[in-house]
């Protein structure tokens, strides 16, 4: 498959990704019947026969064993699972409830909270567009309070809770499937004792709303793992800035099922906290541009000083080898400089 191909299909994989993740509002909202936590709780159950069928098709087990065999690595997992979970409950109790618009906002602050995390917790420098951008976003907050009337705590606990369970799967080192296996290994005994549970007391709603509400709950973990795995081979075919644009792509659906659809309200106060976290996200993306553009000319450079470099050098081990051809004092038959000058120009170019 040519370079332009792979690229083209790397981008239909992330939008329908990024896709499928911002209209996932719309399945939560079909299961609006359903208590949050027990919806969480089937995403979590039906989650792990989806991962095992995957991991069985591509024959990939071998990081099991030493996942389980690594105290350390094997609590940063249980502390991933653990606040991906939280993440969840909270995404799918926001919908139930309401407020689209503001987990819209949490997924459009969470690459602030982010640099926030690396700043504080990485002592990562910023650049000073950086630093704007992270100033926006947090006078941002201070307007959505002004416009809520309280802390926007949804949003925050969304963008928080994402960002860091995004530092400890990068500190795992566990790919996006392996990643997503982990979670729900570990998720599967607490979710399915929760749904025993709820079934013992007459409070499970799996079979009492109908075939249609049995099959969307057992869906959830489809729902939860398919954009999982097209992101991940999105982003083994295009390359990561193009990913980290590509990421408004979900809250900006969110934005507009939360307007047309949920018919949420939009007071001018809220939409000028929309207004500032989107010239943040602005700035940080002209930055990434203009730093990637720097850094790509940088490597131009390096690579044609280098080129230049050995250029300069094939003169003088063409003297050499002339020398060594003939005595002193008598020049080198012409046809042999000729073969010995254009061995060593070849020779770049094989390097």
């Amino acid at each position: 498959m040519s370079a332009r191909s792979e690229t083209r299909t790397g981008l239909i994989f992330g939008f329908a990704a990024f896709g499928m993740w911002g209209l996932l509002p719309l399945y939560w909202h079909l299961l609006s019947a359903t208590p949050a936590a027990e919806v969480l709780a089937h995403r979590m159950v039906w989650s792990l026969p989806v991962a095992a069928l995957i991991l069985l098709a591509v024959r990939r087990w071998a990081w099991i064993r030493p996942l389980l065999r690594d105290p350390r690595k094997l609590g940063m997992a249980a502390l991933s699972a653990l606040l991906i979970s939280a993440n969840w409950y909270l995404f799918i109790w926001a919908v139930s409830s309401g407020l689209v618009l503001e987990a819209s906002l949490g997924y459009f602050i969470n690459p602030l909270i982010t640099i926030a995390i690396g700043v504080l917790l990485l002592r990562e420098r910023l650049r000073p567009f950086q630093w704007v951008a992270v100033g926006v976003g947090a006078s941002s907050v201070a307007v959505m309070t002004f416009a809520y009337g309280q802390v926007p705590w949804v949003a925050l606990g969304l963008s928080t809770s994402f960002a860091a369970y995004g530092l400890l799967k990068k500190k795992s080192l566990l790919d996006g499937l392996e990643g997503f296996s982990a979670d729900a290994l570990l998720q599967f005994l607490p979710a399915l004792g929760f749904l025993l549970l709820l079934s013992a007391r007459g409070d499970s709603t799996f079979t009492a709303e109908g075939p249609t509400h049995a099959l969307l709950l057992a869906g959830a973990g489809l729902a939860t793992a398919l954009p999982l795995i097209l992101f991940g081979a999105a982003t083994m075919r295009v390359p990561l800035s193009t990913i980290g644009m590509m990421q408004y792509l979900g809250p900006a659906t969110m934005f507009l099922l939360g307007l047309t659809v949920f018919h949420e309200e939009m007071p001018p106060a809220r939409l000028a906290g929309f207004l500032l976290v989107w010239a943040a996200l602005l700035i940080l993306t002209f930055d990434a541009l203009r730093t990637a553009r720097r850094n790509r000319a940088a490597l131009r450079a390096a690579r044609a000083q280098a080129t230049d470099a050995a250029a300069a050098a094939v003169p003088a081990d063409a003297d050499v080898a002339a020398g060594e051809a003939a005595p002193v004092g008598e020049p080198a038959p012409a046809g042999e400089a000729a073969v010995g000058n254009a061995s060593h120009r070849r020779e770049p170019a094989e390097r």
